[in-house]
């Protein structure tokens, strides 16, 4: 990649802005500008037996996301007296997405940690845009497995599940099940970072690989943040390095929100409102 990006001198970052507000010229290895996402890519359906299924595709990093609801909710909501209904996710990457075989946790006999943290984040993220009283006594199980692993697989699973559950929320009213949609808003997921000193978005793994510092950015189509992720990676980092994460990751989460709206414009399927 082409470096020499530095944000304009005295410039603030405007969250709501169309595009981060400084002038670079900075080119990545793939031919992106810094505050460019990958070529975003939904496919419906994919999964005929699931109640709403997506296949992802940002960059080379591809996910599908499969939703089930069950007409049960968890044992412990019961004991306690919880009413409504719950979601939970579940997260793995299949043993070819990545360029060397990877083990399926099976065969391990435990969930490795870092697919346990976040099939949690995903967890979290959806209950972020859902009524679960709305839903009713029932619970959504989303499943997203890794086909190809070239960076940002979590944020594509969070952005690709938001368009599964939209679509099983569809289903479950066209069936009388409920009387109102519990899926309040989209939601997107995007990552962000620092590479060689310059703030980019979207990284793919060439580029998360020589991050010195890396974001995970979780926000609903309205601009509110539901989590933001954040570490140097034997680096620190400034606040101003920080606020231009932020402008990045609100600008391509923006992006990813108007790719779901028009997938789901084409398919005739009615988004929450």
């Amino acid at each position: 990649m082409t470096l020499g990006c530095k944000p304009g001198v005295n410039e603030s970052f405007d969250w709501q802005a169309e595009r981060p507000p400084y002038n670079c010229r900075m080119q990545r290895s793939d031919g992106r500008a810094p505050d460019q996402i990958r070529p975003i890519n939904f496919e419906l359906n994919i999964a005929p037996h699931a109640t709403g299924s997506v296949l992802v595709a940002m960059g080379n990093t591809r996910v599908i996301c499969g939703v089930t609801i069950e007409e049960i909710v968890p044992r412990w909501m019961k004991d306690q007296g919880v009413t409504g209904g719950w979601l939970t996710a579940e997260y793995s990457m299949l043993p070819y997405s990545t360029t060397t075989r990877k083990p399926r946790d099976i065969a391990k006999g435990r969930l490795d940690g870092r697919s346990s943290e976040i099939q949690r984040l995903i967890g979290r993220s959806l209950r972020s845009v859902i009524d679960l009283e709305k839903l009713g006594p029932r619970t959504i199980w989303i499943d997203c497995d890794v086909l190809q692993a070239d960076g940002g697989t979590r944020t594509a699973a969070i952005t690709g599940a938001s368009l599964a559950v939209t679509v099983a929320c569809k289903k479950l009213l066209e069936e009388k099940k409920i009387v109102s949609s519990p899926m309040r808003k989209l939601i997107a997921a995007v990552s962000a970072g620092v590479v060689d000193g310059n703030a980019m978005v979207d990284l793919n793994y060439e580029e998360d690989k020589a991050a010195g510092v890396d974001f995970n950015l979780v926000a609903t189509e309205d601009g509110e943040f539901v989590e933001i992720q954040g570490s140097g990676e034997e680096a620190t980092f400034t606040q101003g390095q920080l606020e231009e994460m932020l402008a990045l990751g609100h600008k391509g989460i923006r992006d990813l929100i108007a790719a779901q709206r028009n997938t789901i414009a084409l398919l005739t399927v009615t988004a929450p409102t």
